[in-house]
């Protein structure tokens, strides 16, 4: 069964983490000092990076951090992975979902405009599958307004905006590293932001509220979680950051020879393709209405053909918790129909060329064989 994601470990990853085994220094130490630097370095922009345990925690703090809470309100987009709202609730603050397009699945100005009320403290974008978002008309509004930008980069480490790395551009960026992303730290995140105090600030939120005087002693001034990065985790995203650019680059070639191979139908919306894409997924609609099938019958023909699919997401305003506050069907149509129709096809470094024509054969096969 070919996967739709596997992470690439080779012997050198496994040696780097059974050199800190062997160490006796487990937790947060001089690996992830180093796997820090080497995020700097590669993210670019002056930034300063700090490790969390995930990029979910990572998010949590840039909110904490901006003075988000209770009676705030920020906007996220529709379609993502559910952390990027539950980390909203987690601050006592309310997620405001906005549509999104329907081949990027990226949050669009036009569509944000229309959610900013007088309670509104943050946007939230997320790079999805990696695509930068169009960031300029978000920071222009949010500079006209003051509010503050928390970009989600979870999917987005090694994208670029204008030539620019996302992360470089000063303000808070979020990344994850979980197994299904294009590097991992098993699990892990990081923040970049060129803030100085910011960051100083993150650096006591991740570790207890812990920072320590002149002579070295511990003050605790205000509250901090336990969110940091170990040691383990470093020493393997060391190795795996000095591979991302080869990665990535293999990813984009898959992703284009997907574009050439799969068909054209009007059951079949590809996505958005765009330069600095770093092609964390490949996402597909597929309209299993439209071919008389119900969504598990097409999961069903691809597994049967030894093709694994995901589902990259559910739209997070249709699920109980946030229904709760007041969203329903109709709200976000765009998420909704994604939410229904999408399909991640297999995408990761070590694929294949004929891996992709497995899956796009596959594709073909499903729409001859019901006739369209």
């Amino acid at each position: 069964m070919l996967p739709f994601t596997r992470p690439t470990i080779s012997q050198e990853e496994i040696d780097a983490v059974s050199d800190v085994l062997r160490s006796g220094w487990l937790a947060s130490g001089p690996k992830v000092k180093e796997f820090e630097a080497k995020l700097a370095d590669f993210i670019g922009g002056g930034t300063q990076v700090r490790t969390f345990n995930s990029g979910t925690a990572a998010l949590e703090a840039a909110l904490i951090a901006s003075g988000i809470g209770p009676g705030d309100e920020v906007i996220v987009p529709a379609m993502s992975f559910v952390a990027s709202a539950n980390v909203v609730l987690r601050v006592g603050a309310t997620p405001v979902f906005v549509d999104v397009d329907l081949r990027s699945r990226n949050l669009d100005i036009e569509k944000v405009k229309p959610a900013v009320t007088d309670k509104t403290r943050a946007i939230m974008p997320v790079h999805f599958s990696g695509l930068p978002v169009d960031m300029d008309p978000i920071y222009k509004l949010a500079s006209d307004s003051g509010y503050v930008v928390i970009e989600d980069a979870c999917h987005a480490i090694g994208s670029n905006y204008k030539g620019n790395g996302i992360g470089s551009a000063g303000n808070p960026v979020c990344f994850s590293f979980h197994p299904n992303k294009n590097m991992t730290t098993i699990e892990g995140g990081a923040l970049a932001c060129s803030d100085k105090n910011f960051m100083a600030q993150i650096e006591r939120l991740r570790f207890h509220g812990i920072e320590r005087d002149a002579q070295g002693e511990i003050l605790v001034s205000e509250w901090g979680g336990k969110m940091n990065l170990s040691d383990v985790s470093a020493a393997l995203g060391i190795v795996q950051l000095d591979k991302l650019e080869g990665w990535n680059q293999a990813r984009t070639h898959l992703a284009q020879r997907y574009f050439r191979h799969l068909p054209d139908h009007p059951a079949l919306i590809k996505p958005q393709d765009g330069d600095g894409h770093s092609w964390h997924m490949f996402c597909v609609c597929i309209d299993s209405a439209a071919l008389g099938m119900e969504r598990q019958e097409i999961v069903a023909y691809f597994n049967d053909r030894g093709v694994a699919v995901g589902a990259h997401y559910p739209a997070m305003h249709l699920f109980p918790l946030y229904r709760k506050l007041g969203y329903g069907p109709g709200s976000c149509p765009n998420a909704e129909r994604i939410g229904t129709q999408t399909f991640t096809l297999p995408l990761f470094p070590t694929m294949t060329d004929s891996d992709v024509d497995l899956v796009c054969e596959a594709v073909h096969g499903l729409f001859s064989e019901r006739g369209q």
